[in-house]
Order: C-alpha cells, then structure tokens, then sequence
C-alpha cells in the first residue's frame, strides 16, 4: 500500500514537472514569437524611417532646385526689366530724334515751296530761290551799286521771264541803267516796262523818270511829250504833279 501511494506520488511528480517543462517551452516560444515580431516591426519602422528620410532629403533638394530656378527667374526678370526700360528709352529718344528730322525736312521743304509774295498791289507765288535772287537785286540798286544791280536785274529777267516780280525787276532795272548812266537802256527798259504794266502802280514813275532820263539827253521836245503823256495817262497821280512842275520849267 505505502509503496503504491509512493510510486502514485512520484508519478503526480513527475506529471507535474513535465507540465511546467511544457509551459516554460510554450512560454519561450512566445517570447521568441514576440521578440521574431518586434524584430520585424523594428526592421519595417527603421525601412520606413529610411524611406522617409530619403524622401525627404530627395524635397530638401526639390526645393533648394526650385529656389535656385526662382532665383535664375527672378534676375532674369530684372535683366529683362532693365533690357525693357532701356528700350523704352531707345525707342523714346528715337521717335524724338524722327520729330526733330522731319521737323527739319519739313523746315528744308517750306524753305523750298513757293511762298505767297504781295507786291506793288500784286499777289503772286515765288520760289524762295528767285525771291531771294530779286531782293539781292534790289539791295544792289539801293546801295548804289548801279552796274552790279543792272546785271543782277538783268540776269534775274533772263532766268524768271514769268515771273511775278518780272514788272518789278523790269522798273528798277530801268533805275539801275539810269544811275549808271546807259539812258537809251534805261529808256528802252523803261517802256518795255510800261507796255507790259500799265496798271502798275509804279507806272507813272517809269513816265516821269523816261522824261527825266530825256531831259539828262538834252532831248527836252521828248521830255514835254513824255510829261504830257504822263499827265494825260495818270492825271491824279503824285509823279503826275511833279511832272506839271517840270513841265512849267522846260517851257
């Protein structure tokens, strides 16, 4: 009986020990399961923890790229503000320089196109050429230069035949002959004159000064019939009371 009761007590034993033998194993398992998990895990976070970083190092340099790229942008904007303003600038000074040179050529032009001319009671186109061809003329006789003026004029008859100083040309040309003394000139000038103007207001002065130009002749019978046409023909005109007087005198 005791030795029943020893080998049954012996037998619990060792049930007993086998059963902790299986839980110790079961609990290293899982622990090795456990820590084969956490193994893994680790591994994944520090895989992901690598990822992450690689990403962000690879938009760390994105963005240091597009900085640089809005850098480059913004000196190339201001190269181009620059390059616009300075064309600004040109284009301004050119347009300014366009104005000044067609100011210029249209100043060049006028200077060229006939211009309006109104005188002894006539208004009439002249080139600026032959305008100042006649007052170079006129300067000529009104400073005493008879020979010079008679050339002038006489050059100036030759070169503007339809001119509308043509009757103008003709009585100071006949003055310009008279001062230098060529009276049958002056004479001949004279009336040429007179049959192309009569109406001029200059008329009765060519008259009196072919009779003046008669009387220097010694040609007095010419002189009266001079003056007494003068009378008849402009009666109330200024040279027509001087020529009363110097009628009186040749009688």
């Amino acid at each position: 009986m005791r030795r029943t009761l020893i080998a049954t007590a012996l037998a619990v034993l060792a049930l007993g020990a086998q059963a902790a033998l299986f839980e110790d194993d079961e609990a290293r398992r899982a622990i090795l399961d456990l820590r084969t998990k956490q193994q893994a895990t680790d591994d994944l976070l520090r895989s992901r923890l690598a990822e992450l970083n690689q990403s962000t190092d690879q938009m760390r340099r994105s963005l240091l790229d597009l900085n640089a790229q809005l850098e480059a942008l913004r000196s190339d904007n201001a190269r181009l503000r620059g390059q616009q303003e300075q064309l600004l600038r040109d284009v301004a000074e050119l347009q300014r320089q366009q104005k000044d040179i067609a100011q210029g050529v249209d100043e060049r032009m006028r200077k060229l196109e006939p211009q309006k001319v109104s005188l002894d009671g006539k208004e009439f186109l002249a080139d600026p050429e032959e305008t100042r061809q006649y007052e170079a003329a006129v300067k000529l006789l009104r400073g005493g230069d008879f020979a010079g003026a008679s050339d002038a004029l006489n050059g100036f008859v030759r070169s503007y035949p339809r001119s509308g100083y043509l009757d103008s040309a003709r009585f100071w040309l006949g003055n310009a002959l008279y001062g230098k003394r060529d009276y049958k000139e002056s004479i001949a000038t004279f009336r040429s004159f007179l049959a192309a103007a009569p109406q001029n207001p200059r008329a009765p002065e060519a008259l009196l000064a072919v009779a003046n130009t008669q009387v220097e002749m010694k040609d007095a019978k010419a002189a009266r019939a001079t003056l007494n046409e003068l009378l008849k023909a402009y009666p109330q005109s200024e040279a027509a009371v001087a020529g009363k007087e110097r009628l009186a005198a040749l009688k």
